[in-house]
């Protein structure tokens, strides 16, 4: 099957083609037709019409009808999304199906918010001069948003962008992962089916250099909202000019256990944390930290938890950990791994490669130099690290470029809180792992993990330009 573009509802078909392939069987399951950099013009233009003909006049309850009817639809093809999801990304069946269940959470958050865009009223007499003048802000489209998505939520993440968007009555550029173009395909078919505009949602399918690069140099582009590799994020915000920009981008996160932590709940929270979706996922647990009090019974269980993971097809419902994206990330993060060992490190589980599936691996005896601590590993691998004091902890974890999300395990509230306060992260939770996101939180980055926040509240901020209107009352 040939699947293209979609831009005003029309799909696109191309000479130049793409196979997509199983990355757990290699088998191919689809071919796409790669847009070429006039249609992705052609598609901008379109979105832009669209916007000041249509989606900046169609009122709040008309555009959050849309996005309930959507979540709807997406509700009731569950099964069919979380098939294509194991299909294309690999991800294992059971998170695959949490994937579309988050997706229609987004959807229904956006289709509450969509009625709720406010604005505030300026008390003009509190400045001198001011007597007999009303003022207030409002919250107004930008305009055309370009969404450019990862591989490893190819429907949750795209739904971060797209609904927010939508939202608040912007138009948008879809462009997805090349890997999982499937997804996007679909999803795009059903926002139409809901009843979008179609040249509210085109869908561009193509190579960053033919696509991407001149996307986000469009000048009819207002906003980019892009999730990826800190490389490319650091490219776009060089591109984008004086667009609205926002990237999430890499990190390496860290979660600290202290001694008075639960460890049998921190284990098994962990393991999951560092292992779900082969560890690609931009908050997986990828640094533990351990209290020496407990160093050896954490890593102890640790270990006898994720020998018992059961590694294979994605596809089959008992299994936890499926294959990386393709065998050249696989070998990739085995390489790394063989690199950590050739400077000292050991390794305490796992370790080896059968094409692309990468068996769960624990680290120890590492440092911060290496590979795995000191850059986004991206991968199922895990590094299990003592420290003895709360400052040493905090020092461990804030000595690195990235500072997305962390997690904090302890029973003492007052630690929990200092802890919180210093670590130079976007995001901490206490008790709970780096890798839990909530659909409704602030979520984003500092230092090089980058800008701007998700979470639909948040996002249609970023995805909306404040106008002040005032006026002076005659005497």
């Amino acid at each position: 099957m040939l699947i293209g573009s979609i831009i005003n509802g029309k799909e696109l078909t191309s000479k130049n083609k793409m196979a997509i392939h199983n990355p757990y069987t290699g088998e191919k399951i689809d071919d796409i037709a790669l847009a070429s950099k006039q249609e992705m013009d052609d598609a901008v233009k379109d979105a832009y019409q669209c916007f000041h003909e249509t989606m900046k006049i169609m009122p709040a309850h008309e555009r959050a009808d849309i996005l309930r009817e959507t979540a709807n639809l997406l509700e009731e093809r569950t099964e069919e999304f979380a098939e294509t999801v194991v299909k294309e990304a690999g991800k294992p069946i059971s998170a695959s199906r949490g994937e579309v269940q988050r997706g229609v959470q987004v959807l229904r958050f956006a289709s509450e918010k969509a009625k709720d865009i406010t604005g505030e009223v300026i008390p003009m007499d509190a400045a001198v001069g001011g007597n007999g003048r009303m003022g207030f802000a409002k919250r107004d489209p930008l305009g055309v948003v370009a969404a450019i998505t990862p591989f490893n939520f190819p429907l949750n993440l795209s739904l971060h962008k797209i609904a927010p968007a939508i939202a608040a009555g912007n138009t948008v550029i879809f462009k997805p992962a090349e890997k999982t173009p499937i997804s996007a395909y679909k999803l795009t078919k059903l926002f139409h089916e809901a009843g979008l505009p179609a040249s509210a949602l085109n869908l561009v399918m193509g190579t960053g250099e033919e696509v991407g690069d001149p996307l986000v140099k469009h000048d009819q582009i207002h906003k980019v909202s892009f999730t990826g590799s800190l490389p490319v994020g650091r490219a776009i915000k060089e591109s984008a000019g004086f667009k609205k920009v926002t990237l999430e981008l890499g990190s390496n996160s860290p979660n600290i256990i202290f001694a008075d932590a639960n460890i049998e709940e921190a284990v098994k929270s962990l393991v999951t944390g560092a292992f779900a979706f082969s560890g690609q996922v931009c908050i997986s647990a990828q640094r533990i930290y351990v209290q020496k009090e407990v160093y050896d019974q954490f890593l102890e269980q640790y270990v006898s938890l994720t020998e018992s993971l059961k590694v294979g097809d994605p596809a089959d419902e008992g299994t936890d950990v499926g294959p990386m994206i393709n065998e050249g990330e696989a070998e990739r993060a085995k390489q790394w791994i063989d690199d950590a060992v050739e400077k000292g490190a050991k390794i305490a589980a796992g370790g080896e490669r059968k094409g692309t599936l990468l068996m769960p691996t624990i680290m120890t005896d590492v440092d911060e130099n290496m590979k795995v601590i000191a850059e986004e590993v991206f991968a199922p691998i895990v590094s299990i690290i003592p420290f003895e004091t709360e400052e040493e902890a905090v020092k461990f974890s804030n000595n690195s470029i990235y500072g997305l999300q962390a997690g904090v395990f302890t029973i003492d509230i007052h630690r929990a809180f200092r802890v919180a306060e210093k670590l130079e992260m976007g995001g901490v939770w206490i008790n709970e792992i780096s890798t839990y996101r909530q659909d409704n939180i602030p979520y984003g980055g500092v230092k090089q993990s980058g800008f701007g926040r998700e979470g639909v509240k948040y996002a249609i901020e970023d995805m909306t330009e404040l106008k002040f209107i005032g006026l002076k009352l005659e005497q």
